[in-house]
């Protein structure tokens, strides 16, 4: 029997160990990441961070819980491939927080979002008067619906038997719970002083000649040849309201269908972000979404409005900040919903600690920031009871003002403290600072990266000899001279979201930091107030839209002029040198993978034996360029065919501008035909502003450009913006990082807090004024920052 000093085996698995991980650009990295513990991984961005933390670790612990399911669940489930490594030891179940957006469905809200929705309609379905039903009666994504018919029933004979089934659903049937309508406008549709054979029609895509054009010349039911302005009232309403209707137009069965359902179908179904550029133009100038007259922006039919809790409403509910929310929910006492009033309590006071008591349950998800989505996906977790789960946060600071990080860590610190591992992607020295064990990735980016160059202490870090190590306590000195405003961008009363009627004036030609607490009206007063149009740039930290075949050649534009260059050198045409064209390999159709699907098992990607993973017909690769074959020219990083295209016969003038914005904004290490579906957030926002640095904008607007950048990159942005600014261009960031605040011209900071406490101008002048008066929340960390 053994005694009570002995080590239970059990007690061994302390290390979740990781040895020979290969995916993306890690090469071969061995690591041992203590278990119950908070794990920091740093590294310059692209040095590997996220391939190792959710590409290897959280991926496998994934695939692993899913094969605990049985096969037919598992065909419901998304299939995980294994990550390419040879051992992974110690994994406990992994629950992944990162920053993707939260989906911009309508119909999705941060109620909805979280269960905080539906307990607010079970609540308002048990003491609301007057009592109108069940709790999807109070909610705008249940549509009512009533049907009545006969079933046949069999009680030894059958007979039948008549029945009614009614549902009560909480949705406005005006604007089916989205809140807003659409107007079409009839004057961006068609020309009504030409027919349709003189080309009335100004959609894209129904041109006479086009096969829309066809159909509704073709169609019979009015005169081609007559001017839409002399249609009667029946031929205009065949035009744009038709009901589908079976004809034949040039001996082919076709569908007809008005111009408006065919258009509400083809575009305004589709995410606008979604669509091609001239079609978003059409889109954004002939429809306008106007707030629902029905139901005044709630989303609700009349009942659920009107059923109320102490004269509040479940759209008053919704419409209230959190905080108060809160505070009402506190005020309720009815000894039968106890158990339903803490849970729901409790689930608001989550948002509130979590610093998103400014939001309101109404608020569409899909307007939420990278770190907002985050915390809100983050609130389901913090009162969890699970102990020994792995948490993987990806970058949980981003959006955060430096008096919100202080709060982060400690939420960071309680999940660890209750017995689980925590491992955090993070740039921020203040996040770094609370790490038990660090691991530091790199020693550059790309293929420069994937090596562990660090495993330690804090300490031990700031004392070493990596990138990481040495840039751990930079700190950004205030400028002692700032440049002269050369005009300014004046805004009156803007009152967007929580904004209190502000008056500013924006100073052009410099450098300007917007500043404030998350929440506190920043990312309004810059989207909201500043006029999109002729000579502003907006870079925002959205998602680019592009598949696996998408890469930073195609996205910037640069393979355009390389195509026609290898074009020209060969004497064939351009096509040939484009993966998705002509020239594309005939097995893996150009993708230089062959995806095997295995059913309910993970599917194989394998490297296509055809062309080797170059993408293209072995034909294509016989033709050159200074040298180089288009698979080659792809695989180059972005440094090396900077210089390749910069001289010799290689030269392309085009080619090379694109490629030296790419290096300006720190992405020489991105190879060019590398799938945009592997680039981290910080890079996707870079890689948007390297192709609008081309643009002809006299005003950059920038939301958090340091987001996902290493504290040495920061200096490298720095130097970009002050470019920009010296160049006659304004520039404004809105910002946390203290480094661009110190570094800025003129600082506008917004507050005192967040929702309905902030929305305010607690300062305007330059960092060196802010720190000298030190009242401000944002005055008296900068102070901080930079030592005063």
């Amino acid at each position: 029997m053994s005694t009570g000093t002995d080590a239970h085996a059990a007690d061994s698995h302390e290390m979740i160990r990781v040895h020979g991980a290969r995916v993306n650009n890690l090469k071969d990295v061995s690591v041992e990441i203590p278990k119950r513990r908070l794990t920091v991984f740093t590294g310059v961005s692209g040095s590997g961070k996220s391939s190792l933390v959710f590409g290897t670790i959280a991926a496998e612990s994934q695939r692993l819980i899913n094969e605990t399911y049985s096969a037919f669940v598992q065909g419901f489930m998304p299939t995980l491939a294994r990550p390419e490594v040879d051992v992974l030891d110690g994994l406990t179940t992994a629950i992944i927080v990162d920053q993707q957006r939260l989906g911009a469905d309508p119909r999705s809200t941060v109620g909805t979002a979280t269960d905080a929705n539906a307990m607010l309609r079970i609540l308002f379905s048990r003491l609301a008067v007057p009592h109108i039903g069940p709790p999807g009666a109070y909610a705008f994504n249940v549509a009512s619906v009533q049907a009545s018919g006969a079933i046949k029933v069999e009680k030894g004979a059958r007979r039948a038997e008549k029945v009614t089934f009614s549902r009560t659903g909480g949705m406005c049937p005006r604007c089916e719970g989205r809140g807003a309508v659409t107007d079409i406008d009839l004057t961006q549709l068609y020309d009504d002083s030409k027919s349709l054979r003189e080309g009335a029609l100004t959609i894209p895509g129904y041109s006479v000649d086009g096969w829309y054009g066809r159909i509704y010349t073709g169609c019979g039911f009015f005169d081609p040849d007559k001017p839409i302005a002399r249609f009667t009232k029946r031929e205009l309403h065949d035009l744009l309201h038709r009901e589908p209707t079976k004809i034949k137009v040039e001996g082919v069965n076709l569908t007809y269908e008005g111009l408006i359902p065919k258009i509400q179908k083809s575009f305004l179904a589709k995410d606008v972000d979604s669509l091609q550029p001239h079609v978003r133009a059409f889109v954004e100038r002939a429809v306008t979404f106007t707030v629902c007259p029905e139901c005044e922006g709630t989303r609700l039919n009349e009942g659920a409005r009107t059923s109320a809790i102490d004269g509040v409403s479940i759209a008053d509910a919704c419409a209230m900040q959190i905080t108060d929310l809160a505070e009402w929910v506190r005020g309720l006492d009815d000894p039968s919903l106890a158990p339903l009033l803490t849970a729901l309590g409790h689930s608001l006071d989550s948002f509130v600690e979590i610093g998103l008591g400014y939001l309101s349950l109404d608020r569409p998800s899909g307007t939420l920031s990278g770190g907002e989505a985050q915390r809100v996906k983050m609130i389901r977790h913090l009162g969890s009871s699970l102990t020994d789960v792995t948490y993987v946060f990806d970058e949980p600071t981003t959006g955060l003002h430096p008096h919100d990080i202080q709060r982060m860590n400690g939420l960071l610190l309680r999940l660890r403290d209750k017995g689980n591992t925590v491992l955090v992607v993070e740039h921020k020295p203040e996040t770094i600072a609370i790490a038990d064990h660090v691991v530091d990735l790199g020693p550059g980016a790309g293929t420069g990266g994937g090596a562990v160059c660090f495993e330690g202490t804090v300490e031990g870090l700031r004392a070493s000899d990596t990138v990481t190590g040495r840039h751990l306590d930079d700190r950004a000195a205030l400028k002692k001279t700032v440049r002269k405003a050369t005009g300014a961008l004046e805004i009156r009363g803007a009152d967007a979201n929580n904004l209190r009627g502000v008056d500013v004036d924006i100073p052009l030609g410099v450098l300007v930091a917007v500043t404030g607490v998350a929440g506190s009206g920043k990312s309004s007063l810059v989207h909201g107030s500043v006029p999109e149009g002729e000579g502003v740039v907006s870079v925002d930290q959205g998602a680019i839209k592009g598949s696996r075949r998408s890469n930073p050649a195609t996205y910037t534009g640069l393979l355009d002029p390389i195509r026609k260059a290898f074009a020209k050198a060969n004497g064939v045409k351009p096509a040939l040198f484009s993966a998705n064209s002509e020239g594309a390999c005939p097995t893996c159709n150009g993708v230089g993978v062959v995806y095997t699907d295995l059913a309910m098992m993970a599917g194989v990607a394998t490297t296509c034996e055809e062309c080797e993973g170059r993408r293209f017909q072995a034909a294509v690769l016989e033709y050159r360029l200074g040298g180089r074959d288009i698979s080659e020219v792809l695989a180059m990083p972005v440094s090396e065919a900077e210089a390749f295209f910069a001289e010799g016969e290689a030269r392309i003038p085009a080619a090379h501008r694109i490629l030296t914005r790419l290096s300006d904004v720190g992405l020489g290490y991105l190879t060019l035909g590398q799938p945009l579906t592997t680039l981290s957030g910080g890079e996707r926002q870079r890689l948007k502003l390297a192709t609008h640095m081309s643009d002809k904008g006299g005003t950059y607007i920038l939301d958090e450009p340091t987001a996902g950048l290493h504290l040495a990159d920061v200096q490298q942005l720095l130097a970009l913006l002050d470019r920009l600014v010296d160049s006659g261009k304004s520039v404004i960031v809105v910002e946390h990082h203290q480094a661009v605040m110190a570094h800025a011209d003129w600082i506008i900071d917004l507050g005192p807090g967040a929702g309905h406490d902030g929305g305010q101008i607690v300062f305007e002048g330059t960092p060196a004024e802010l720190v000298a008066e030190g009242e401000t929340l944002t005055g008296r960390h900068l102070a901080g920052y930079v030592g005063e």
